[in-house]
């Protein structure tokens, strides 16, 4: 469809020629732009409402030159931006991700994680501190980013949007799965009550049992360098994990760094690529 100033330009352009030597020719030539503009606007209609829009191009090079080199695809599935019961999971689980790190970093004012204080400030956040209410939007923040990924991996795998060309995406979202389960156990520790100790242990006890690096593990006993066995109790999963045999001061210090600084790191560069991805592979997905 023409736009008014397009069809007055065109109306100026004709009349002009109509009264000029040789109009015929310029009538020509103003057809055949007219035709070529035509052909572009085709063109760029059909590319922005193909069903096929969401495909991955089929050019050379790998992800890491198209993430140099390309600029993100704007291109999305009407069906990806519909509204429906899982619409908007991801980002549910982004957004408290966010709350997480805001809350997080409120409560490392207050909190020191050594035996003699841990316990007590857990309890002043509670009862004396003026932003006590941020530990409980914390905790509660927690459990629902664990049920949310959850229900973000169940819709994706129910729709098939982990097959072609979106299985990289598929790795990545499970990688940020295990990590958001490795966040919620590194940070159970911290308030250092009787609960989370012993859950600790037991938890910890279990990595005992870890294949290769696991003391008690399956194939830990075929590890052996001139007779010297090389995953001991001194060197196996429990102990790089608790930093000692049992659950200590080290144990705490451990997981508080782990918690606050080296798992959200690891979250936000996968969060980033994963983000990229989704745009990259052409949105939203949908069923496959």
């Amino acid at each position: 469809m023409l736009l008014p100033a397009d069809f007055f330009s065109r109306f100026c352009v004709t009349q002009y020629i109509d009264t000029a030597p040789g109009h015929e020719q310029g009538i020509d030539r103003i057809s055949h732009v007219n035709r070529r503009k035509d052909h572009r606007k085709s063109n760029l209609e059909k590319r922005f409402s193909s069903p096929d829009a969401d495909r991955p191009s089929k050019s050379g090079g790998g992800d890491a030159d198209q993430l140099l080199s390309a600029p993100a695809s704007s291109k999305l599935r009407r069906q990806g931006i519909a509204l429906s019961y899982t619409w908007c999971m991801g980002g549910t689980t982004f957004f408290l991700f966010l709350v997480e790190v805001v809350t997080g970093v409120l409560l490392m004012f207050y909190y020191r994680p050594t035996l003699e204080h841990a316990y007590n400030d857990i309890l002043n956040l509670r009862d004396v501190t003026t932003l006590g209410i941020m530990r409980e939007l914390h905790r509660w923040g927690a459990h629902a980013m664990v049920i949310a990924v959850w229900l973000h991996m169940y819709r994706v795998f129910l729709t098939g949007s982990y097959k072609p060309p979106r299985e990289f995406n598929w790795v990545v979202g499970t990688l940020l799965l295990v990590f958001t389960l490795l966040l919620s156990f590194t940070g159970y520790l911290l308030p250092w009550d009787q609960l989370a100790i012993w859950a600790i242990t037991v938890g910890s006890n279990m990595a005992r049992a870890t294949p290769g690096v696991g003391v008690e593990g399956p194939g830990a006993s075929l590890l052996v360098l001139n007779g010297v066995p090389l995953v001991t109790s001194y060197s196996d999963a429990k102990f790089a994990l608790l930093s000692g045999r049992s659950v200590g001061e080290m144990t705490l210090n451990r997981f508080y760094v782990l918690h606050c600084v080296a798992i959200p790191l690891a979250v936000s560069l996968l969060i980033m690529i994963h983000f990229w991805r989704v745009r990259k592979d052409g949105g939203i997905s949908g069923p496959m």
